[in-house]
């Protein structure tokens, strides 16, 4: 079961890396006005994504990170009187 469920992660990591991979492309293709290639693109990421969106719903939730402690809280200085000493 474990291993199944570290397999499921890391093919859910590497569908985050190419659907990222995608849309670099497609963010350089629309910067360099080739509409049709960056068009071209959207196809392949939709799809991605559902595969993405249908993976991450198989796999059972992550554990919930542990609960930092508190940080500890300083006293403020003393602002004491200075001394005053007898003349």
């Amino acid at each position: 079961m474990a291993d199944e469920v570290s397999n499921l992660r890391a093919r859910l990591v590497a569908l985050d890396a190419e659907i990222a991979r995608l849309r670099y492309s497609h963010d350089i293709a629309m910067s360099a006005f080739r509409f049709e290639e960056a068009t071209a693109l959207g196809g392949p990421i939709a799809a991605l994504e559902r595969d993405r969106a249908a993976l991450a719903a198989a796999l059972p939730p992550a554990e919930p990170p542990r609960p930092t402690p508190p940080a500890p809280i300083l006293a403020p200085a003393r602002r004491g009187r200075p001394d005053r000493r007898p003349r």
